[in-house]
């Protein structure tokens, strides 16, 4: 194999998110003389970009002060809330929690404000390389991060170079920002090579499911915003739905559960198919045509869940540090605080003269910004919900109205693989079949997330133990891995000498909930070579 080249800056960023463009920007903002390098594993920035999304642009306004005039995507208005409980037959409208009041919000596609995002980082003079995911955190002698090193293109299943072989290339850095998302894969090494959670509750998941839909003209209502809670999910299970009318007949539709749910039967894809159907959901849908589908999984944890965020030579911001507000149900304002409080540390200790230490000043300048206020007075809410839907409504309630985020106690998180029962103990649920019209199945939904890999490369789902999906998930929790992945990329094949475990990796949509969820943590979700997995334009 060839050498891999090396290149040099002061700065480099893994993950063309919110987080990630916000602290580019930023970068180039304060300190100009720095230079800085931004790495995407989507073919463009903005391909794996998936949020539902209602945007509150405050961290934006201080980013960009004039992004409105700059033409960058300003959304939907956000006009009217709407807060639901479904029954199996009917709904009833409950008050919109103060926190998810959306006035001055819009509804947008995060993936063009991304989009956006990137051009304005470009014009900054930050050096944009889409299509190259970081496949490797380089060191130095003395165990420092010194950069990353990207995924190696033209690999064969055999592992072996094929004729489109081109080695990856050695990005080296002053200072490595890790932005990348849920659950990123190198972020899950930090963790462990530095213990990053060693003084921090476990984080907790969602996954969250999403279809973009193109409605019947008369049933169009820009900026409202509808979000239920209740059916299809019982009342042990975490989770509710969001719809947005864009303008255009567009409209957002999606779903997110708890990756703590207890029943390895349930199927949070089938549960968003189903809720489609309910009376008060279908009246949106009916006459319209799904054109887009997508799914990712989404760091709940919250405040009591934030790691170690700085470690020799690097440092995490963004959704893979675990910055979503979840009462609020959202977390781009958040990332890009984030990311724009990293920039700005990373500046002041570069220039100061320091290079591969710990940027010990980030997480102090977080403490004091109004990301970690905020985080801090919902740190309460989300695990509330442990003992149920109403148990948990009622203490939102009470941490909002009497305690004001400002409660003597900070509730714990569990880890959501260890929740799974045994399927003996749980009770097996009966989904209908899709009927091709308000519900679908996955394979047709996965079509539409422009999903793409090259055929000819290493499976990118890796398993520790590859006997453990036989001999535990099958024997014990009947396989859940073919329903908590939203895409179809796991089947049991009934094989002569016995059940086997099919891994369709080709259809992947990098949503992470496999690595998440498998009850022993099995599954291993790496990189796959770089550009390849979904593409959301417009999502």
């Amino acid at each position: 194999m060839s050498a891999r080249e090396s290149l040099e800056f002061d700065v480099v960023i893994v993950g063309g998110g919110p987080a990630g463009l916000a602290a580019a920007i930023r970068l180039r903002q304060v300190a100009p003389e720095l230079s800085v390098c931004l790495i995407e594993k989507g073919a463009e920035i903005g391909a794996h970009i998936l949020s539902g999304a209602v945007f509150e642009p405050r961290a934006l306004d201080e980013l960009i002060p004039n992004w409105r005039e700059r033409g960058a995507p300003r959304g939907t208005p956000a006009r009217e809330d709407r807060f639901l409980f479904l029954t199996g037959r009917g709904s009833w409208r409950l008050p919109t929690p103060p926190r998810m009041h959306n006035t001055g919000n819009a509804i947008l596609s995060l993936g063009n404000l991304c989009r956006w995002l990137g051009e304005h980082a470009a014009g900054l003079g930050v050096e944009l390389f889409p299509g190259f995911a970081g496949a490797e955190v380089l060191y130095d002698e003395a165990g420092r991060v010194r950069g990353v090193a990207t995924g190696d293109m033209g690999i064969g299943k055999d592992g072996k170079p094929n004729g489109t072989y081109t080695p990856g290339v050695e990005l080296l850095a002053r200072q490595t920002i890790f932005a990348e998302g849920c659950r990123g894969s190198l972020t899950k090494g930090l963790m462990e090579r530095f213990a990053l959670r060693r003084d921090c509750q476990p984080q907790t998941y969602g996954i969250g499911i999403k279809e973009l839909w193109e409605v019947d003209p008369a049933k169009s209502q820009p900026g409202l915003i509808v979000h239920t809670v209740g059916w299809p999910l019982d009342a042990k299970t975490y989770g509710g739905s969001f719809l947005y009318h864009l303008e255009g007949n567009l409209m957002s539709v999606g779903f997110v559960v708890g990756l703590d749910y207890s029943n390895p039967h349930l199927s949070p894809f089938e549960e968003f198919q189903r809720y489609k159907t309910h009376p008060a959901i279908r009246t949106h849908l009916e006459g319209g045509r799904r054109i887009a589908y997508g799914a990712r999984a989404l760091s709940e944890g919250g405040f009591q869940s934030i790691p170690k965020l700085t470690f020799p030579g690097g440092l995490l911001a963004g959704d893979t540090a675990g910055f979503l507000n979840v009462p609020k149900i959202k977390g781009s304002h958040t990332a890009m605080k984030s990311g724009m409080v990293a920039a700005e540390a990373v500046a002041a200790h570069l220039t100061g003269g320091t290079s591969g230490d710990e940027v010990t000043g980030y997480r102090q300048a977080l403490e004091r910004s109004w990301l970690w206020d905020e985080l801090k007075r919902v740190r309460n809410i989300r695990p509330g919900f442990r003992w149920g839907l109403w148990a948990g409504m009622a203490n939102a309630a009470l941490e909002t109205t009497l305690f004001r985020g400002k409660a003597p106690w900070t509730l714990r998180h569990h880890e959501d693989h260890a929740a799974l029962k045994p399927a003996a103990e749980a009770t097996p649920i009966a989904y209908p079949k899709p009927d091709g019209v308000l519900s679908f199945d996955r394979l047709s939904s996965v079509y539409l997330s422009n999903t793409n890999h090259e055929e000819d490369q290493p499976v990118h789902l890796r398993l520790r133990d590859g006997g453990a999906a036989i001999r535990v998930n099958l024997a014990t929790f009947a396989a859940p891995e073919t329903r908590y992945c939203p895409a179809g990329v796991y089947e049991i094949i009934e094989a002569a000498e016995g059940p086997r475990l099919q891994i369709n990796a080709q259809n992947c949509v990098h949503c992470k909930t496999c690595d998440i969820k498998d009850p022993t943590q099995n599954i291993d979700w790496s990189v796959p070579e770089g550009g390849g997995g979904p593409n959301y334009p417009g999502m």
